[in-house]
């Protein structure tokens, strides 16, 4: 389909005028004709210039279209590859800190502590492997630099009860029992009365 070619129209600027020249046009000297054909022929390059980019609009998507289908081969396996390496990097990432939590499990009272405070991308190669060794070490060194977050030795601590706290410990305990909250309720009422 052979596509219509219209000819270039030239857009003319409207004379300017200086500033001082408008101030001086009174009511008198108004040109209401002139005035009307500057704006109708305002109005009909408006008009043809919205025309052609209506024209225009459509072959710029399809320009679009095609700068976007005619990316290049490297271009698209740079973006996949990349995106590849971002997973990989990630996987390595868990990998390392579940070595560590699992490694820390028989020493530290919380393995995700041990996680936190070492650099976990200090254990693993370019390959993925992961250096079990020298995780060892390190919270061998982190467990001396903080015992507290050592598992305690003896066992977990409980808190001694203190009898003396609560309810049952100052004489103020009132009963539970159904029965007693209605006798209490009717010696009130009895007594209101």
């Amino acid at each position: 389909m052979p596509e219509e070619t219209q000819p270039e129209q030239v857009e003319q600027q409207p004379e300017e005028t200086e500033p001082a020249q408008v101030a001086e046009v009174t009511e008198e000297e108004f040109d209401r004709a002139r005035a009307e054909a500057k704006i109708k022929k305002a109005n009909s390059e408006a008009e043809n210039l919205r025309k052609r980019l209506k024209e225009l609009q459509p072959l710029a998507a399809k320009a679009k279209q095609l700068e976007d289908a005619q990316k290049s081969d490297q271009e698209r396996l740079t973006e996949q590859l990349t995106a590849a390496e971002e997973r990989a990097a990630k996987a390595v990432r868990t990998a390392v800190a579940s070595k560590v939590e699992a490694l820390a499990s028989s020493d530290f009272a919380d393995p995700e502590d041990a996680a936190g405070a070492l650099d976990l991308a200090a254990y693993a190669d370019e390959d993925g492997v992961i250096d079990t060794d020298a995780i060892k070490a390190d919270l061998a060194a982190l467990l001396k630099r903080k015992p507290h977050w050592g598992k305690p030795v003896d066992g977990p601590r409980r808190p001694a009860p203190d009898r003396t706290q609560g309810s049952s410990g100052n004489g103020n305990r009132t009963s539970s029992d159904p029965g007693d909250i209605f006798a209490g309720l009717m010696q009130q009422a009895l007594k209101g009365h």
